[in-house]
């Protein structure tokens, strides 16, 4: 538990270097070796290696408990989707869909997102935001993909209320989610400036 703390205060202080090799140093002790692997990837990913990070995604999805298996392969499908590589992020969200219980909406509506970036004809947008909202996940992160499936759907006014509301929360939170979302934070303020104004 301090290696994790001192995990934290790195990321936090974007020490990322530091970090990642914290998170691996902390995989030699092999307690909760997955959530190892996801702190890694994260610091990897915050260095710019995609391929470190995924690599490290991969291991916590394959090691993980059953419970924590989904979020694994949605946090490789949306470090895959951030980076445009759209159909290694719809192979991990529909792993991701597979094995998710509560979360499953989130997983349903960011594949969604990744099947049209890829070209692909998504029907019953409207019915995914639906069951999105509803669900645990609408109000943290399924605010930024409610934001872009109501731009789909043709839902301006929807689509920035939920993105500013992405942002906002994102923002004025822990320290670590803002460092970690900031790839997401960006793509979500560049969509809302190419929103028309009120």
């Amino acid at each position: 538990m301090l290696l994790r703390q001192l995990y934290l205060a790195y990321y936090e202080e974007c020490r990322f270097a530091q970090a990642a090799a914290i998170a691996e140093q902390a995989l030699t002790l092999d307690v909760l070796p997955d959530v190892a692997h996801q702190d890694a990837a994260r610091a990897k990913q915050a260095l710019g290696d995609v391929e470190g990070a995924a690599a490290h995604l991969r291991l916590a999805a394959r090691i993980g408990p059953a419970s924590r298996k989904a979020f694994h392969y949605w946090t490789l499908g949306s470090l895959f989707y951030l980076h445009h590589r759209y159909a290694e992020a719809i192979a991990a969200m529909s792993r991701a869909a597979r094995w998710g219980t509560t979360d499953k909406p989130l997983y349903h509506g960011h594949l969604a997102l990744a099947r049209i970036a890829l070209g692909q004809t998504v029907e019953g947008i409207g019915d995914l935001i639906d069951r999105l909202l509803v669900a645990p996940a609408g109000n943290g992160y399924g605010r930024f993909v409610l934001g872009f499936l109501a731009l789909h759907a043709g839902r301006p006014d929807d689509a920035r209320r939920w993105l500013e509301a992405f942002v906002d929360r994102t923002m004025s939170g822990r320290r670590a989610a803002a460092v970690a979302l900031r790839g997401e934070v960006e793509v979500a303020r560049q969509a809302l400036a190419r929103l028309p104004a009120d």
